[in-house]
């Protein structure tokens, strides 16, 4: 007689958690958190000998040490949120923006062409204020390119945006080609630096002050939009399923369009921020990879823009102690943004484990909560 042989089970399988409680979410991301400063810590003293302790205080005192770095890492957390948000909605219908570069970029041209030619002809608030309208219709434009051949034709979204990152990119060039101010040195320079027209004015004896009110805005905004409005509603349906949206008479093209173009809208609020509160001047750099980084904000916060707050500092505060413990302790970029890599790795990986469990040979399946 032919024998039949048993199917065995793998030793590990991995299986989708139902949905699990908030404390229990919370619980596994602070563990993820403690493990990864016990395993950079071991890092550290196995590579350079230094106390571990040591570097986290340097860590700290890159990011808040003085006043003066407080302000710069509240400075770009804000812009970092700011983004994040922006790509928010889009992201909650599941159109995957990647191309927020692009639209900060468009958003800063916009910004720096307006302060060039109007700086000294109209008074600084009303300047700010075109300039914050026009930043927004520009991103919002930008935006609404790919959304519409995603609407009309389905073409694929991730490529789209992304490819148009790289116009962005040429547009810049060609500007700061066409504003290089001193001729030959490649740079626009930084724009009305002896009148400051069009300069963010200080608030509260702050800097930095007015681009901490106008992304806290944008923030409160745009969680209430999502969560409370028809149109946040909307967007949750589709993000769902298009079909369960065309069924409940949503117009997809529509919603999916308007989407886009708000996302759009404050990417270039971004750009605008970026130019007329912080740098004063537009280059291919001006995004600086934000556009990127505000993927994992938008993702680690599913969306809740007040989460994003936390995880726009978490990753601003990562970034600036790695610069500091780089120059405080003699080591390479590559050392501290290895640390950097090991805590983004344990925080990400504890999503893993929110989502999912992992089930050894003999466990029962049951029903993960």
């Amino acid at each position: 007689m032919t024998q039949v042989k048993q199917h065995k089970d793998p030793l590990l399988r991995i299986a989708k958690r139902d949905a699990i409680g908030r404390p229990k979410a919370y619980a596994i991301r602070l563990i993820g958190v403690l493990l990864s400063l016990l395993v950079s810590g071991a890092f550290i003293f196995a590579v350079t000998k230094l106390n571990p302790i040591q570097v986290y205080n340097a860590i700290f005192d890159g990011a808040f040490g003085t006043e003066r770095r407080s302000w710069v890492t509240i400075r770009d957390a804000m812009m970092l949120l700011c983004i994040g948000v922006g790509l928010a909605p889009a992201f909650k219908m599941k159109f995957w923006n990647i191309g927020a570069e692009g639209q900060i970029l468009i958003g800063g041209i916009v910004t720096a062409g307006f302060m060039r030619a109007f700086g000294g002809d109209i008074s600084t608030p009303l300047l700010l204020v075109i300039m914050a309208v026009v930043s927004l219709l520009a991103g919002a434009a930008w935006g609404m390119v790919p959304a519409t051949f995603k609407a009309v034709w389905n073409t694929n979204e991730t490529l789209f945006t992304l490819m148009m990152n790289y116009v962005a990119i040429q547009l810049t060039s060609y500007f700061v080609a066409l504003w290089e101010n001193p001729v030959g040195s490649n740079t626009v320079g930084v724009i009305n630096q002896r009148t400051k027209d069009g300069w963010f004015p200080e608030l509260f004896g702050q800097e930095y002050g007015l681009n901490v009110v106008l992304v806290l805005l944008l923030t409160v905004g745009m969680f209430l939009y999502l969560k409370y409005s028809k149109q946040g509603y909307e967007i949750s349906v589709v993000g769902d399923s298009e079909n369960t949206a065309r069924y409940a008479g949503i117009n997809v093209k529509k919603v999916t369009i308007r989407t886009m173009a708000i996302s759009g809208a404050i990417c270039g609020m971004a750009g605008f921020i970026e130019v007329a509160g912080v740098s004063h001047t537009i280059s291919t750099s001006t995004a600086g990879g934000r556009g990127f980084t505000a993927i994992i904000v938008a993702w680690l916060a599913q969306f809740n823009t007040f989460v994003m707050i936390l995880i726009s500092f978490l990753l601003v505060f990562l970034q600036k102690g790695a610069t500091q413990i780089a120059s405080q302790f003699n080591l390479n970029d590559y050392a501290s943004n290895i640390i950097t890599g090991i805590i983004l790795f344990f925080i990400l990986g504890s999503e893993f484990f929110i989502n999912y469990r992992v089930i050894v040979r003999g466990g029962k399946e049951g029903s993960a909560k």
